[in-house]
């Protein structure tokens, strides 16, 4: 199926689970009194479990059970609803269910509906993902795939996706590597140029595979490359979800060359299990329905603290928007009454994926700064700067329309700066890895703001690129919080450029 009616299909079920579970614990205690006589009888019954079941969805949601886990272990499953259950009832215990502390039937009480919300969501949640499994291993809503390795290791990675139907990968596409066609990236050429290469070993030719050409969808011939460099769009022509490296454990001039041609696209990285030693921290292993692969780069923040971070850059972003509207509009009149221009600069940003969006500021240059230079960094005297500019940027008060960003999703309040599709395009020519800072959200201040000053030249974007990508690879709340705390000192401190 499809994700978004995955997503509808798991919010009713998990609601007429939370339902029934409700509606059991209402029976077996104030109707069947198996707990013994309550003391209180409730009252609006349907308005309590309408509550709770908008209570159940809510901690569903912010502990990531509503993610996308294609072809994933049910048993993973349940243990991950296991523990969301208990921490959501010890939340009721504590902000609802005052008489648990006294002894006797409350308790008991209080495990039945504990026992009833697992169970009724447990069953609804095993229903849908064995009809997922079903339909998965019949073709429909699997992800599209594309291997890149060398020939051999190709079509041997091919037939053995073929023997796991239900892992849901169809793969449509392959990048051939000859062994000794890459050499780095030290100048010498990246090319792989495989003379061996015969596409239609690929293309249906399953070998001693038995059966795997029924299973898996013929490959197009122009979806197989010689190149590496044709890997992106590759990736954006057959709109890939999955990337499988099938290279061996001495090849990591060549996964280096894959990862970077990778970074800033939405796909998942998966390795054969023997390149582990290489990978070290980045990598996690997974079985997906006995299919042995190793996801390289996953999520670097565990799913309560992403809706935690999501929740608080809204609610941060409202307040500063509107409680210091008054402040907000009178800078903005200050810089139209003494420089020429919208007192809003809109400029276009690389966010997430490399996808591009409007970024808004305070403007501190004169308008049209860059007509004759084209796009420049600033610098710490520049003489572009407006009679207010350089004081917004000194107090990064500069930054505050982008709280606006924040509230609609394209920025976070701490992530990587954006940077323009122009220095994007050059920066990630130069800078190897450069392109892994879009893997996250930009941010309004990031860890490479408080460590070191604005850019002025290449050596600058290096040392910040390797702050940025420290920050991903240790992304946490408690990071987040020690980079605004730092951020507000230089503010009020006056010492930002």
């Amino acid at each position: 199926m499809s994700r978004r009616i995955e997503l509808v299909t798991l919010f009713l079920v998990d609601a007429l689970a939370f339902g029934a579970a409700n509606w059991m614990h209402f029976m077996v205690r104030f109707e069947w009194q198996w707990f013994g006589i309550p003391e209180v009888y409730p009252v609006g019954m349907l308005l309590v479990s309408g509550t709770l079941m908008i209570y159940w969805l809510t901690i569903f949601t912010f502990f990531g059970l509503y993610r996308e886990r294609h072809a994933d272990s049910r048993f993973d499953e349940l243990v991950s609803l296991f523990k969301v259950v208990s921490i959501g009832i010890l939340i009721l215990v504590f902000a609802i269910y005052i008489d648990a502390l006294q002894p006797g039937s409350t308790r008991l009480a209080i495990l039945f509906y504990w026992a009833a919300v697992f169970a009724c969501t447990a069953v609804g949640r095993i229903v849908v993902r064995s009809v997922q499994k079903s339909l998965v291993t019949r073709g429909f809503g699997t992800h599209n795939a594309l291997v890149v390795g060398w020939s051999d290791r190709v079509e041997q990675l091919y037939r053995e996706v073929g023997q796991y139907p239900e892992a849901g990968l169809n793969i449509v596409g392959a990048v051939r590597l000859e062994r000794n066609g890459f050499h780095g990236r030290d100048g010498v050429p990246s090319d792989f140029t495989d003379t061996r290469a015969r596409p239609e070993t690929f293309l249906g030719d399953s070998g001693n595979s038995g059966d795997t050409s029924d299973v898996l969808t013929t490959v197009r011939t122009s979806a197989v490359s010689k190149s590496i460099e044709a890997l992106p769009d590759l990736i954006d022509e057959l709109e890939i979800q999955d990337v499988l490296i099938a290279l061996g454990s001495e090849d990591q001039d060549a996964l280096m060359e894959v990862l970077r041609l990778c970074d800033g696209k939405p796909v998942r990285l998966k390795l054969v299990p023997d390149f582990y030693s290489v990978v070290g921290g980045m990598a996690r292993t997974e079985h997906m329905y006995g299919l042995p692969l190793i996801e390289v780069l996953p999520e670097p923040m565990p799913a309560w603290e992403q809706s935690t971070k999501r929740l608080l850059d809204a609610l941060v972003s409202t307040i500063v928007l509107l409680v210091g509207l008054p402040v907000w509009i009178l800078i903005g009149i200050l810089i139209r009454l003494t420089s020429p221009g919208p007192a809003i600069y809109r400029q276009q940003r690389v966010g997430r994926n490399g996808r591009s969006f409007t970024m808004y500021k305070f403007r501190t240059m004169h308008e049209n700064a860059e007509a004759t230079s084209g796009p420049v960094w600033a610098t710490e005297d520049d003489p572009r700067y407006t009679p207010i500019g350089r004081w917004l940027r000194k107090t990064r008060l500069d930054e505050i329309p982008q709280f606006w960003n924040v509230l609609k999703g394209d920025m976070s309040l701490v992530g990587p700066r954006p940077e323009r599709p122009y220095f994007v395009e050059r920066l990630a020519e130069e800078i190897p890895l450069y392109s892994r800072r879009h893997r996250v959200k930009p941010g309004i201040t990031g860890w490479a703001q408080v460590k070191w000053k604005y850019d002025a030249s290449l050596a600058d974007v290096r040392q910040k690129v390797k702050y940025d990508l420290f920050y991903i690879e240790n992304m946490s709340l408690r990071m987040d919080f020690k980079i605004l705390f730092r951020t507000i000192r230089t503010a009020v401190a006056g010492k930002g450029r």
